[in-house]
């Protein structure tokens, strides 16, 4: 980190509470990944402005959530205080805490890794403050904070203790490595994780070692073709379509074989990774029978569009649902939403899969 990136600060930090006569440093200012389109109407927004109208009311509410942004920084300052302000007045949700929907979570490059390091608990609305540990050893160290999963932030502040250093901190494989950007359901969004690093995009991308767009939209994720001109207008390291929860069984093929040829048209090499509608529990599956009839169906429809594209298409692949949360029935919330355990399993097969198309593309 140069000098010039560093910021000193002064004044009495010893035995304040956060956000008591700290000099704060707007998160802009450091390194903010999983901004998509740099033509968004706010600072915290994921879609571009000129969108709104084109995708559908929910699309472009949900737009507003920050779900898969975070912010880089290098500190050497013992401790880390955040600042955030949120959009939305709801905190939290009956199936999801709080600390998922609003709050914050900070990691620390430890050993080759980015592990857990403490979360911001949201307790008010609009501003929310905490006290987050920092370096441990007094030296320069990288850190990433997620921001909210289902709520938006109109600001984000770091500050750290006096004469410390803060910078920004380089892109997550040191600006080489593009992002992976994932399109899906509210299980994309990050419904339901405990804090926000624990969304299955956040996991893959730690694991792969690149930043990540999350395009999760809850409730509302149809691969219209709206949609499908924007994710292509990006130039991701890879693809992750995961929309098959939201969408009707009769409109799987046709939906999603146009959003594969519209992203093939203008990334002919960039690897796409379908992913196959995880199995609802056996609960859900004898209160929604339809529904489980869908579930089927939608694989079926959604195996027929990667077959088509495999033979000719090298950089396609598929995640069943079996690999995706484990067959004990413990993975989720409700049934259908991941829990941090579910993530944590639908991340492995994903990331492995994104890994070895990036491996066979750079071979």
């Amino acid at each position: 980190m140069n000098d010039s990136a560093i910021k000193k600060l002064d004044g009495n930090f010893e035995g304040q509470s956060a956000g008591d006569g700290v000099a704060w440093t707007d998160a802009r200012e450091l390194t903010l990944e999983g901004r998509g389109f740099a033509e968004a109407g706010h600072p915290y927004d994921r879609l571009p402005a000129t969108s709104r109208g084109r995708v559908s009311d929910a699309v472009w509410s949900l737009q507003q959530h920050s779900a898969g942004m975070c912010v880089r920084f290098v500190t050497d300052s013992p401790t880390v205080d955040v600042r955030w302000r949120l959009r939305f007045s709801e905190l939290g949700m009956s199936h999801m805490p709080a600390t998922g929907v609003s709050g914050v979570d900070l990691y620390a490059a430890a050993g080759g890794r980015l592990r857990f390091a403490g979360i911001g608990i949201p307790s008010s609305f609009p501003e929310n403050t905490a006290r987050l540990p920092g370096s441990q050893d007094g030296r320069p160290c990288t850190f990433q904070l997620y921001l909210p999963l289902y709520n938006g932030v109109d600001s984000v502040e770091i500050a750290v203790s006096p004469g410390s250093a803060l910078g920004p901190a380089a892109s997550e494989g040191a600006g080489e490595k593009r992002p992976i950007c994932f399109y899906g359901t509210s299980i994309t969004q990050g419904g339901c994780a405990s804090r926000p690093g624990m969304a299955c995009p956040a996991i893959v991308g730690r694991f792969a070692g690149h930043p990540i767009i999350n395009l999760g939209f809850s409730g509302s994720a149809r691969a219209e073709p709206e949609l499908a001109l924007l994710l292509a207008r990006l130039d991701p390291a890879a693809y992750v379509l995961d929309s098959l929860p939201n969408m009707e069984t009769t409109s799987v093929a046709e939906r999603m074989e146009g959003m594969v040829q519209t992203l093939r048209v203008a990334h002919p090499r960039t690897p796409i990774v379908l992913v196959e509608h995880i199995r609802p529990t056996r609960l859900r599956r004898l209160e929604e029978a339809a529904s489980s009839a869908g579930w089927e169906q939608s694989n079926v429809e959604l195996r027929g569009v990667f077959s088509r594209h495999q033979a000719a298409d090298q950089a396609v692949q598929l995640v069943p649902w079996q690999e995706l949360l484990g067959d004990d029935e413990e993975a989720t919330v409700d049934g259908i939403h991941p829990t941090d355990l579910g993530f944590a399993r639908m991340a492995s097969p994903i990331a492995a899969a994104v890994t070895s198309l990036l491996r066979r593309r750079q071979a």
